[in-house]
């Protein structure tokens, strides 16, 4: 490339981003919700839940309404988020996983760079040395016993006392169940409108309730968080990121590929880099963020093995595409109450998902399935009606493949799988799922098996600190057989 092509590339590149044309390095916020599905947010068409301070966020900034994880669990989903990798790659498919030795993630990247990466509240990854972030404390979950909510001041002394360019993650634990939080009497049950997805009763309405009143709770963390950082003085030079997580404890939503499980609300406010109620189509994934950081931080991704890709592009032109398709995996054995093996595996189009259970002679289980649901819902499915039952029915026992036209049945109810009008794209789609598993080295049946070899070592227990030693940098990414080598 010649060299007036390089300048004219490089200078457009920093008119689009003027904090990095001054040379001074941005600060990143990264706040997620817990097990929330990304329509139950007011900016997203919720009717009935109130969310200001989100909604308020996002005509600051960036909607992305195609943004999307590649697994429907907590362990997964945060592990891609923080390496920039797909959960078999990575060797963290499993919920409560590990990735393989090696692997590199934000504090590995960011630390270099010059920045203070730290992390407060929920913990889901590992090894500790791939993901050393300096945690500032918090619960990992909660119950109606503890009653002990993040400390949010841990966030408030990390801004006064950070003097250097910083990366916080905010994890909290709203609005994972046990829904207890909150004040319930502003959703009246029989004042809600019941989502297409589920089935109307009052068990629904009752869990819908208390599940909306911690959503409120969870965004009136997300608006003390803002305000802290505004009293900072460093709102104008940080790019702050919303992101949910995973689907609610409803049925068809965590634990599951259809958009319930798969899809995440992504709302990005960045003054003076990104204008003001922007929305994008372009199809994102949790694993494009590292890469983004990395870049916005004045780093370089070329010879990093990602499986992300910069989202500054999009974030200068929201116009743009960046990806054709969203994939994802769900992996079920090893997790609380699941089948013996039911590998589930998904691509998504903005037209079409196509779903691939592997094992579709299985049923499939989960503590949705074994505890009824929450607060009874499932339970109260197979007793109201036939179509309830169905319904429910649909949730544990599903064909091998299921194909959803999305715009026009944005709920996923009308499987059009083997409809022979549509046979051209199913077959596009499978090949295309089938080569997307092959480049993340997925065997798909022997992968699941492989889950309960993936497990964290260390359980539930995250250590604290950077590890002696610092970073991991020693993966070889030439080295894709992992499978074969375990």
């Amino acid at each position: 490339m010649k060299l007036s092509i390089i300048i004219i590339i490089v200078l457009t590149w920093l008119v689009s981003f003027p904090i990095l044309a001054k040379g001074k390095q941005p600060n990143f916020l990264i706040f997620i919700s817990d097990d929330l599905t990304f329509r139950d947010i007011g900016v997203y068409g919720n009717p009935d839940v109130k969310t200001p301070n989100l909604d308020a966020f996002a005509k600051q900034g960036l909607k992305f309404n195609q943004a999307f994880s590649s697994s429907a669990m907590c362990a997964p989903t945060r592990m891609e988020l923080y390496s920039g990798l797909q959960p078999v790659r990575s060797g963290a498919h499993p919920n409560h996983g590990a990735a393989y030795e090696g692997t590199r993630s934000l504090p590995n990247y960011l630390r270099p760079l010059g920045y203070r990466v730290a992390l407060m509240g929920k913990r889901h990854e590992a090894p500790h040395a791939s993901f050393s972030f300096e945690y500032l404390g918090g619960k990992h979950g909660d119950t109606k016993q503890s009653q002990i909510d993040l400390n949010l001041k841990l966030a408030e002394r990390f801004f006064k006392e950070t003097d250097q360019p910083w990366a916080l993650i905010v994890a909290t634990n709203q609005p994972h169940t046990p829904w207890f939080r909150g004040d319930k009497s502003a959703y009246l049950p029989e004042s809600l409108t019941v989502p297409d997805y589920l089935v109307d009763t009052i068990e629904t309405r009752r869990a819908l309730s208390a599940y909306y009143a911690e959503i409120t709770y969870m965004d009136q963390q997300f608006g003390t968080i803002m305000n802290m950082l505004e009293e900072s003085g460093e709102a104008n030079n940080t790019l702050a990121i919303y992101l949910s997580e995973q689907g609610s404890n409803f049925p068809f939503a965590k634990w599951t590929l259809y958009d319930n499980g798969h899809r995440a609300a992504a709302l990005m406010r960045w003054p003076n880099n990104i204008n003001r109620e922007q929305e994008t189509e372009a199809i994102i994934q949790y694993a494009d963020i590292v890469p983004t950081l990395i870049e916005a931080a004045g780093g370089d991704t070329t010879n990093i093995p990602l499986d992300g890709k910069s989202l500054l592009g999009v974030i200068s032109n929201p116009a743009k595409t960046h990806r054709q398709y969203a994939y994802a995996v769900q992996t079920t054995k090893g997790i609380y109450s699941g089948s013996d093996s039911y590998p589930i595996r998904t691509i998504r189009s903005n037209t079409y998902r196509l779903v691939w259970n592997l094992n579709h002679q299985q049923a499939f289980s989960n503590t949705v399935v074994k505890q009824g649901g929450p607060s009874g819902t499932l339970n109260s499915w197979l007793k109201k009606d036939e179509l309830a039952l169905a319904r429910a029915n649909a949730y544990s026992q599903r064909p091998e493949f299921e194909l959803y036209d999305v715009k026009q049945d944005p709920y996923e109810l009308t499987n059009l799988a083997g409809k022979k009008e549509l046979s051209h794209i199913q077959e596009k789609l499978f090949n295309e799922l089938k080569a997307w598993m092959a480049q993340q080295g997925d065997k798909g049946v022997m992968t699941e098996a492989d889950a309960v070899n993936r497990k964290n070592p260390s359980g539930r227990h995250y250590p604290k600190g950077i590890p002696e030693g610092g970073l991991a940098l020693d993966w070889d990414y030439k080295n894709e057989g992992h499978f074969d080598e375990k």
